[in-house]
């Protein structure tokens, strides 16, 4: 076994990855379908997104906020770039025609019932993400996790799969109960993920060094909202990540189990698109939480 080297320290997070001809870093060489898809899921006159992400049941059934994703998740579809969700419930509670960009789930297995989560494999085809008109798809791989070539493999089989047929890939870095949540492994992950074809990856944020994982990241990182904050909190959070370098969010639970989701979304969407201060947002989701 190869003995491995240090990690490197010149990450010169200050000078952003040159990205000729597209808005976003690495991804100016891929097709133009595959590019399409991409600027319907980021904006490209910030470069930034707010996916909306309601997939949570896929593991863990009717979660806190998402009972009726119809009376709780669909009037939020105005106020988001793009919706991560499943296809079932897509195919289910999504109506038609909706104009949103829908990045679907393509992993499962385990349910929250079990201890080791990673044990997930594949579980929709391109094909009907095709079909679907998706704008990407996204699937778990769990660095360090028992079952971690498998979710690698799981990951470069969809990537082939989505090259093929011109659909972007988001690798989402699952981290276990026992593992530590810091910036050294997240760049591990996040790099492993993008060194082996993904065409952005979603991760938490960490307080110190995120703008390493970033930095060392060659395509676009989205981070992951994690458990519900305090408002504050999670707009504090959500601004800290993208001045860092991070090309949006993808937040669940800090908009949906939010006393006033709507007002909430927007304030988000404030601090991605237009980098509005936290104090800011947090006033603004006052503002509109107070005007119903």
């Amino acid at each position: 076994m190869p003995e491995a080297d240090q990690e490197g320290k010149r990450y010169q997070a200050e000078t952003p990855q040159a990205a000729p001809g597209f808005f976003l870093k690495g991804c100016h060489q891929l097709d133009w379908g595959m590019k399409n898809r991409l600027a319907r899921t980021f904006n490209p006159a910030s470069g930034r997104t707010v996916m909306l992400a309601i997939d949570h049941g896929y593991f863990q059934g009717p979660t806190t906020g998402l009972e009726r994703i119809d009376l709780s998740i669909v009037p939020l579809l105005p106020h988001c770039d793009a919706l991560f969700c499943t296809r079932g419930i897509l195919r289910s509670t999504i109506p038609a025609d909706s104009q949103k960009p829908m990045v679907l789930r393509a992993s499962g297995g385990p349910s929250i019932l079990r201890d080791e989560l990673s044990d997930e494999q594949i579980a929709m085809d391109m094909d009907d993400a095709v079909r679907l008109n998706a704008a990407g798809v996204g699937i778990q791989v769990f660095i360090g996790g028992e079952h971690e070539t498998r979710s690698i493999h799981n990951m470069t089989k969809l990537v082939d799969a989505g090259l093929r047929a011109g659909m972007p890939v988001m690798g989402v870095t699952a981290v276990g109960k026992a593992m530590t949540r810091n910036a050294q492994y997240f760049r591990l992950a996040c790099r492993m993920i993008a060194e082996l074809g993904a065409q952005y990856v979603k991760t938490y944020y960490v307080e110190e060094g995120f703008e390493t994982v970033t930095a060392s990241c060659p395509v676009p990182i989205v981070m992951a909202g994690g458990k519900k904050l305090p408002e504050l909190e999670a707009l504090t959070m959500a601004s800290n990540a993208v001045q860092q370098g991070a090309a949006g969010v993808d937040m669940g639970r800090n908009i949906f189990q939010s006393d006033a989701p709507k007002a909430m979304i927007a304030a988000v969407a404030a601090v991605v698109h237009q980098n509005m201060k936290p104090k800011d947002a947090f006033e603004l989701f006052r503002s509109l939480k107070a005007k119903g």
